[in-house]
């Protein structure tokens, strides 16, 4: 195996107390030959004292506080690697999990994206939820994002990993992802090449106060959802006209997003039947058993009250 054929980029932003995880899980792997570079994105906490610790074993990368999207970019534009390897500075990896990646790079050489499942565990370390995602996708999903306007069981960050001459062909990052920037990597890849999916859960994924996925949603957070959920569709729409691909998103496609403003402002019984028919037919599950419990849940969850006021204009 080549030297350096995986770059790890960490990207921290004040995660002082968790970073010596992440970074020590990513210089724990087995089997292969790995740089490890940790992006500080203008900490304001003990970061920089910490990662200095490492410094030898590490490059660090300090930059002002411009967003997570940068300070990824700053990561990739400093590696070598002709895999990339995304880690969150409040997650870390399994031993065995640049290996099983690099292994599933060699299987399919059309891949431009590979992902795993994460165990979500509590600020502590103690296992919470069932690992994420449930249902796995894989192989050519451009059709699929094609009818679903992106979404799918997608992984997170730290879950993540590309090839180079992909990122290539996608370009940096934009930087208005200051948060989520995982929801562009498995946004466009999926354009570019194939997916291949790992069912192990080759990594843990931290919830806290800071998280985008938790077991609830309160109004605030369904509000940022639906906002995001729309940028991101115009984010992709602009890559795939920008390379000439003839796919197109359609917000009226995005089922999550749909639910969400129902869940906002309230629905109907005959909403909420229209809404269950959706899910049973929703192109972004790929588990028949999981669309039908999701559109049960939508028809037998949703708030009936109309609450129209003051939703963000996404919202309306």
């Amino acid at each position: 195996m080549p030297t350096r054929l995986v770059s790890v980029l960490v990207n921290n932003h004040n995660y002082g107390q968790f970073v010596p995880q992440a970074v020590a899980s990513a210089l724990a792997q087995t089997g292969v030959d790995a740089e490890v570079i940790v992006v500080d994105d203008g900490s304001t906490d003990r970061s920089r004292p910490v990662l200095e610790e490492y410094r030898g074993r590490i490059e660090i990368v300090l930059q002002d506080n411009l967003g997570q999207a940068a300070a990824i970019n700053a990561g990739v534009g400093a590696s070598r690697g002709e895999i990339l390897c995304f880690l969150d500075a409040d997650d870390w990896w399994a031993p065995n999990k640049l290996a099983s990646v690099v292994q599933a790079f060699r299987a399919d050489p059309r891949a431009s994206l590979v992902y795993h499942r994460l165990q979500p565990v509590l600020i502590d370390g103690e296992p919470a939820l069932k690992p994420i995602p449930r249902s796995l996708c894989a192989g050519d999903l451009s059709r699929r994002l094609s009818r679903s306007a992106g979404w799918w069981p997608f992984p997170m960050t730290s879950a993540v990993a590309v090839r180079r001459s992909a990122w290539r062909a996608a370009g940096d990052i934009p930087e208005h992802f200051r948060i989520s920037a995982d929801a562009w990597l498995t946004g466009v890849y999926p354009f570019i090449g194939r997916v291949a999916a790992l069912p192990e859960s080759l990594g843990y994924y931290r919830l806290h106060a800071n998280n985008w996925y938790r077991e609830a949603d309160d109004a605030a957070m369904l509000a940022k959802r639906i906002a995001h959920w729309h940028k991101s569709v115009e984010a992709t729409n602009r890559f795939l006209a920008g390379h000439a691909l003839p796919a197109r998103l359609r917000m009226a496609d995005h089922y999550p997003c749909r639910v969400a403003a129902a869940r906002l402002a309230g629905a109907g019984l005959r909403t909420r039947l229209c809404l269950a028919l959706e899910g049973l037919r929703f192109a972004g599950e790929p588990n028949p058993l999981r669309r039908a419990r999701d559109a049960l849940r939508t028809a037998l969850e949703l708030p009936g009250v109309e609450r129209r006021a003051g939703l963000p204009e996404a919202v309306e």
